[in-house]
């Protein structure tokens, strides 16, 4: 694909119609076969930069045949200079990550799947699929499962009775939706994800556990994507629910009865316990740790490895365990690092102070 032609993809081009648009450089107009990061890519790819690393080194050194550039920020105009000298092809967009997201899709469309069912695939005679579902070898899917129009689901993927997925949903090979799981329209779940499993239930009697039968539902609103490995668990009573837009990464255990806002981020190993409330926006970085009935604000940003037990407020960014303002964490953490030679002196203080006591 030419570069050329790979512009009309970019939606900040497509939105700036006839006009002049950004600015651009075309050069001779590259054909591009793919595409790869600023330090790797070669002839005939696509890179792009984005402001805050050292971006004229890194535009000096690459091998890409074509840049998408910051059209803001200190230097822009150098760049766009540089990139000219160097006879790259570029454009200079307000988003370059973004522009480099549209012109992978462009690069490397996905081939939709064909309707129809494996014949080893087991379907129950109760269950009802709709226009366009394609599903896959050894996939095993229960009564009472209702799957929307368009839908993929890939092999090994059991779906028990009593699901429901919306149009356009996407199951990739190894997925489980337990019973009581209701996914809206585009919903993705990636490899051995597991969906609507018992919540953690437990009643505990002088004899021993007695268990709490899982019996609510797990909703998954449209656009949710769940990654490899992760889990969301059916709540007693009630549901679990994932906010609309919600990307959820590998290996994040989400608890029975917890409820998201949309468009929430959950990072790997990311662990909410029961009962947790996040509002929309909201951000967890790796190894997050949310207490039973933690609240959490909207557009909230807890960073690795903090664990959250109470409340934190709407925009609030938090660090540590138990997570603290992220800027009182920065200077406590830098404390640490001094104790030893505070604890040192605290010791000669107290020599000091005996010597004195015993004149």
């Amino acid at each position: 694909m030419r570069f050329s032609e790979l512009l009309s993809h970019l939606g900040e081009v497509r939105a700036s119609g006839d006009g002049a648009g950004p600015a651009r450089h075309l050069a001779q107009d590259p054909e591009l076969g793919g595409a790869a990061a600023l330090d790797q890519a070669g002839p005939g790819q696509l890179s792009f930069l984005e402001a805050g690393h050292a971006l004229a080194a890194a535009l000096a050194a690459t091998g890409a045949s074509a840049v998408l550039i910051p059209a803001r920020g200190d230097g822009a105009a150098e760049l766009q200079q540089q990139a000219t000298q160097r006879g790259l092809a570029w454009i200079a967009l307000a988003d370059p990550r973004l522009g480099f997201a549209e012109a992978l899709e462009a690069l490397h469309p996905r081939q939709p799947k064909p309707a129809g069912i494996h014949p080893s695939a087991v379907v129950d005679p109760g269950a009802q699929l709709g226009v366009g579902v394609h599903v896959g070898a050894q996939t095993v899917i229960g009564g009472q499962v209702r799957i929307g129009d368009g839908s993929t689901i890939h092999p090994g993927v059991v779906i028990y009775d009593d699901v429901e997925l919306g149009e356009g949903c996407e199951l990739h090979a190894g997925a489980v939706l337990h019973p009581g799981s209701r996914l809206g329209r585009g919903c993705v779940v990636h490899s051995n994800a597991v969906i609507g499993s018992e919540g953690f239930g437990f009643v505990p009697t002088a004899s021993g556990w007695r268990k709490m039968p899982q019996t609510g539902l797990v909703v998954l609103e449209d656009g949710v994507e769940v990654g490899c490995g992760s889990t969301i668990d059916r709540p007693s009573v009630g549901e679990t629910r994932i906010g609309a837009g919600t990307k959820i990464d590998n290996l994040v255990h989400v608890g029975h009865g917890v409820s998201t806002g949309r468009g929430c981020a959950l990072a790997a190993q990311v662990g909410i316990a029961g009962g947790a409330r996040l509002g929309n926006g909201v951000i967890l970085a790796g190894q997050v740790g949310v207490a039973n009935r933690a609240t959490i604000g909207d557009r909230a940003i807890a960073s690795s490895k903090s664990g959250i037990h109470g409340e934190v407020a709407a925009g609030e960014v938090v660090s540590g365990y138990p997570a603290i303002p992220n800027r009182l964490w920065l200077r406590c953490s830098a404390a640490f690092n001094k104790l030893p030679d505070l604890a040192k002196g605290l010791r000669r203080l107290e020599k000091a102070a005996e010597a004195r006591s015993e004149d």
